[in-house]
């Protein structure tokens, strides 16, 4: 196999955020040329800001904006662009804008539409899987319900009691935890599976669900492929993703801490057949369930970068945007799989504007102030800065803050500092909701399972006092030249403490702080 070589010299990132931010950074160090694209809500947005060109495509819904693929090609003809970056989410795993860049005569800079459509369709990947000796979680596809939306009760249980007890109903298309149910019994099965087929139809325009035996306890790990068009294919190693709620991860880090040198070759190996089996190219992620017995089966293919990729890079030392371009510009893979190799440990965790104590609804408004920590070991993705709004019409992600460390304990606890060292006022965020992770007990000793947060994390509160009176007690302590700390004996003038002892509110996170009106 032979890829020709096709000159880039302007990319158009098709996303908004942080990965369009990384995205254009990683381009300026090519020397290339950056076309940003925004809808009116981003006009000032910092992607918008970096990048040589930015074009408006229209209101601020994404529908109107971010995934009009049309509007983005016309951007691209006009600005002169010869390559597409898609980032993640958005149209970055959308067979027909891929296609769709190709006729135009643009670089798609990610996988084939044949790939991204392969793996898309889980249940077409999961054969794909099978036939390359993948192993796969036992399941089966559904019949067709009937035009109004029912199933036959009859068909549907003689798949399911074939699968087993308890199952997980899925969308056959798409991710993030839509159109998926888990079904403990043959009694539930049948409105479960109307359930997710209307889900996933609302979600992705397509309703097709197929049934999978559910893996108790599992972790989720995913190995970071890389392909090329000369038939070459390795694995970055992998990431543990177990700290997830409800289907989104939360807490990612890397190397995980229930892989030996066995289990972990097994696993590459086996990731990067999965790429050789549909010839891939690019950038993708291999995930997989490890059951508490150590057995690991295939979950799907993410045809993209992924969110987590920082913490891959800190390890390996490699960057896998600039590789992204150069193959997707014709170039051989810039490693071997005797090249890689990964040091030290990495943990990365997603800083949301969004209440815990409130559902994890999103906390919209502007950022009033916003300073990111910094240090040896410390990096922050992020697409914002102080002053920008959290609206409602995009996820409510602030950041990425990754910590790279000697070991795992010496990774928690940099990143335990570091979120304690990242004030943002204005809006309500997770990161006290984070530290109480990372405090208990079983992250420390590695014991990760998929359902962690709802195992440990139930009904987790604050104890934080109410804004006023941290306000108060902020311009108090500054008007005497005291100094906040967390915990109630600083000084006889400390803030309230988390129930968890983190004392993460952010205006302890501050330090020292002078009310402008107290001179």
């Amino acid at each position: 196999m032979t890829a020709s070589r096709r000159e880039i010299r302007t990319v158009l990132v098709a996303n908004r955020g942080e990965i369009a931010v990384r995205v254009i950074r990683a381009c300026r160090e090519l020397g290339l040329r950056t076309v940003a694209v925004c809808s009116e809500a981003d006009r000032h947005a910092l992607h918008a800001e970096l990048a040589d060109v930015a074009v408006v495509l229209g209101p601020p819904e994404p529908a109107a904006s971010y995934l009009r693929g049309d509007l983005i090609l016309d951007a691209a003809a006009r600005t002169g662009a010869d390559a597409v970056h898609p980032g993640y989410g958005f149209l970055a795993e959308n067979a027909g804008f891929a296609e769709a860049c190709a006729g135009a005569g643009l670089v798609f800079i990610g996988p084939s539409a044949g790939v991204i459509r392969t793996m898309g369709e889980k249940t077409a990947a999961r054969a794909v899987m099978e036939k390359a000796g993948v192993p796969v979680v036992p399941g089966a596809g559904l019949p067709e319900p009937e035009p109004d939306g029912a199933f036959a009760a009859a068909a549907v249980h003689a798949v399911c009691d074939q699968v087993g007890y308890p199952l997980m109903v899925k969308a056959a298309f798409g991710g993030g935890g839509k159109g998926m149910r888990l079904v403990g019994d043959r009694a539930q099965v049948v409105a479960a599976c109307e359930a997710a087929a209307r889900e996933a139809r609302g979600a992705f325009g397509d309703g097709t669900v197929y049934v999978e035996r559910f893996i108790e306890r599992p972790r989720h790990i995913e190995f970071q492929v890389f392909g090329d068009g000369f038939g070459n294919a390795v694995h970055l190693f992998e990431r543990e993703c177990s700290i997830q709620r409800r289907h989104q991860k939360i807490i990612e880090e890397t190397p995980s801490p229930a892989l030996d040198t066995t289990l972990r070759a097994a696993m590459g190996e086996a990731a990067v057949a999965a790429a050789r089996a549909v010839g891939y190219e690019g950038a993708g992620t291999v995930e997989f369930l490890v059951d508490p017995e150590g057995h690991f089966y295939f979950l799907e293919m993410n045809t993209r970068l992924q969110v987590e990729h920082p913490i891959t890079e800190l390890v390996t030392g490699q960057d896998l945007v600039r590789a992204q371009i150069q193959v997707a510009g014709g170039m051989p893979l810039p490693w071997r799989q005797e090249d890689l190799t990964a040091r030290g440990h990495a943990i990365e965790c997603r800083v949301y504007a969004e209440d815990p104590e409130d559902g994890f609804m999103p906390s919209l408004g502007r950022l009033l102030l916003l300073r990111e920590p910094s240090g040896p070991g410390v990096r922050v993705d992020s697409g914002v800065r102080q002053g920008d709004e959290v609206s409602l019409y995009y996820d409510p992600m602030i950041a990425k803050l990754s910590v790279l460390a000697p070991d795992r304990a010496a990774a928690i606890a940099r990143m335990e500092a570091a979120l304690r060292a990242y004030p943002i006022l204005g809006v309500t965020t997770n990161i006290e909701y984070l530290l109480a992770v990372l405090a208990r007990p079983e992250f420390a000793a590695g014991h990760l399972h998929t359902g962690f947060l709802d195992e440990h994390l139930p009904r987790w509160r604050s104890a934080r006092a109410d804004d006023a009176g941290i306000a108060l007690l902020a311009a108090g302590a500054a008007e005497s030249g005291g100094r906040h700390r967390g915990g109630a004996t600083a000084g006889g003038g400390g803030l309230p403490v988390a129930a968890d002892g983190t004392g993460a509110s952010p205006w302890d996170r501050l330090g020292r702080y002078r009310h402008p009106g107290l001179g």
